[in-house]
C-alpha cells in the first residue's frame, strides 16, 4: 500500500465513546473510517466467552454484512474482588437498557465492604481487524490499563466506568484525565498504538 493511500476500513462499534477513542488515536494511519450506520449494521450478540472472541465475532459480523475489512473493539472493566467481574458484560452489568450510572453504582454496591487495598481493578481492550469474513488469521491486539476502584465518582470526562476508575500514576479518576492524556495511556491507547506500528512495519521498505 502506498503512503498515500488510504484504506478503506469499517468500524463496527455503535458505542459513540469508542468510536471518539478510536479515530482520535488513529489519526497517523492512513486509513478511512466507515461507519457501520453506512450498512445499517445492527450489533450482533456477543456470544464469546472472553474479550477476544467478542472483537472477532463483531469484526466478523460487519465484514459479512458489508464486504469490507472491518475492526472491532471489545473491552471492559476487570475487578479482582469480584472474580473478574464485569468482565465481558461490563456494557450490560446492570441490564441492558441501564444508564452509565447505574452501572457504576451497581458495581460500587457491591464493592461496599471491601477496602482500598483490595479494590484492585484493570481495563482491558481487544481490537480484532479481519480482512473478510473468513480471514483465518484476524490481527488481534490487546491492552491492559491498572488501576483500582475509588469509593465515590469523580471527574466529568470519558465514558462508562472512567468516573470511578482510579488511576494510580497520575492519582486521580479517568474521568479526571484529559483527553489527550487519557488516550495516551489508556488501554485503548495502548492497542491502537500497537495497530499503528503493525501498519509502520508493513510499510517499511
Amino acid at each position: 500500500m502506498k503512503n498515500s493511500e488510504k484504506l478503506k476500513i469499517l468500524l463496527a462499534s455503535s458505542n459513540p465513546g469508542k468510536i471518539q477513542e478510536i479515530i482520535a488515536l488513529s489519526k497517523k494511519l492512513p486509513i478511512e473510517w466507515i461507519p457501520q450506520s453506512e450498512f445499517n449494521i445492527e450489533d450482533t450478540e456477543e456470544t464469546g466467552k472472553s474479550f477476544i472472541e467478542n472483537a472477532i465475532l463483531k469484526a466478523r459480523h460487519a465484514a459479512k454484512i458489508s464486504g469490507m475489512p472491518a475492526l472491532a473493539d471489545d473491552s471492559g472493566l476487570v475487578v479482582d474482588a469480584l472474580d473478574g467481574a464485569p468482565g465481558i458484560f461490563s456494557a450490560r452489568y446492570a441490564g441492558k437498557t441501564a444508564t452509565t450510572e447505574e452501572r457504576n453504582q451497581k458495581l460500587l454496591t457491591e464493592l461496599k465492604d471491601i477496602e482500598e487495598a483490595d479494590r484492585t481493578a484493570a481495563y482491558h481492550c481487544v481490537l480484532a481487524l479481519v480482512e473478510t469474513e473468513n480471514d483465518p488469521v484476524p490481527l488481534i491486539c490487546h491492552g491492559v490499563w491498572e488501576g483500582s476502584i475509588l469509593f465515590e465518582p469523580a471527574g466529568e470526562n470519558g465514558f462508562g466506568y472512567d468516573p470511578i476508575f482510579y488511576v494510580p500514576t497520575h492519582q486521580c479518576s479517568a474521568a479526571e484525565l484529559s483527553t489527550a492524556e487519557k488516550n495516551r495511556i489508556s488501554h485503548r491507547g495502548q492497542v491502537m498504538q500497537q495497530l499503528i506500528d503493525v501498519f509502520k512495519s508493513a510499510n517499511e521498505p
